[in-house]
């Protein structure tokens, strides 16, 4: 039985209140007004995202989005805890000290976010029973691309083109700016580069954790209910904000290059209905960015 408009109405602005409040918007008007992000904000999100599991559960007019909910309430505690560890003393006392080698102090950090991504994909496949349900597939790598008349984009053109042009255009605007940022010279260049494979690591690593928990969770559970653009949209908002405080860059200028980019990876994994586009057009500009931390390192 198709909901009605009226359902579909309430379970959209259900599905964008409970993304908005969970999101990092409240820690940025926060901040925007100059105060402090108060301690019990984790804790009061994670309350509310457990009373609306609750309410999907129970409330027949949002029980469509229950498993939206019970995979938010996942990812959200996931990554909180994660950086709450990575915030303790002994963490940073152990891998976040003058003379930890570049791979060493990454990967301490990445195996909190894998562990995380790890947990996502355990709950969805437990509700899934199928990863084609949530996109943890290949994919059909040559499917067709929804036309984008803005981006010049018509009808009949295929991911398999598209996708390496988004990748290499991606990893040019990130590439450009972070030159004229770091401004390395070749000496620095040089130092760097034997950490160039730690950095591919790293970027892929990094590429398939955020695919996991930003896209395969919430895209898998909430577009049969609000509809493709609608989850996309929502995605691509909540990603963006993941990135306002803490992105490269962060503001409103990094929360637009990063939505963008989400909106591209959300739709890659639609359209394809598969994991490895999505992954490899974040790998290519993640690995910009973490041979630019390599620069960095070496600089220091």
């Amino acid at each position: 039985m198709k909901n009605s408009p009226a359902a579909k109405r309430t379970m959209f602005l259900t599905a964008w209140a409970v993304m908005l409040i969970v999101s990092d918007l409240p820690d940025i008007l926060i901040t925007m007004l100059g105060g402090a992000i108060p301690p019990w904000m984790l804790w009061a999100k994670a309350g509310f995202l457990v009373t609306f599991l609750m309410l999907a559960l129970l409330w027949k007019a949002i029980h469509p989005l229950w498993q939206y909910a019970l995979i938010f309430l996942v990812l959200f505690l996931a990554l909180s805890l994660a950086d709450l560890v990575r915030n303790t003393d002994w963490f940073q006392s152990s891998f976040n000290y003058a003379g930890v080698s570049f791979f060493a102090g990454f990967t301490a950090i990445f195996i909190l976010d894998i562990i995380a991504a790890l947990l996502v994909l355990t709950t969805l496949w437990l509700l899934k029973r199928d990863r084609r349900a949530f996109f943890f597939v290949k994919g059909q790598l040559d499917a067709r691309i929804e036309p984008i008349r803005w981006l010049g984009i018509k009808a009949g053109k295929s991911w398999k083109t598209f996708g390496w042009i988004f990748a290499t255009v991606a990893a040019l605007v990130v590439a450009i700016p972070t030159i004229i940022g770091i401004a390395p010279t070749s000496n620095t260049f040089l130092k760097a580069l034997p950490l160039l494979p730690a950095s591919l690591l790293l970027a892929a690593i990094n590429a398939f954790t955020e695919e996991a928990y930003y896209r395969c969770s919430l895209l898998s559970t909430l577009h049969e209910s609000i509809g493709k653009t609608h989850t996309l949209l929502l995605t691509v908002v909540y990603f963006g904000l993941e990135h306002w405080l803490y992105g490269s860059p962060p503001g409103l200028l990094g929360c637009l290059l990063v939505g963008f980019l989400a909106w591209l990876l959300g739709k890659a994994m639609l359209e394809t209905r598969g994991f490895l586009w999505p992954w490899l057009i974040h790998f290519v500009p993640d690995a910009v960015i973490f041979f630019s931390y390599a620069l960095l390192f070496v600089q220091s």
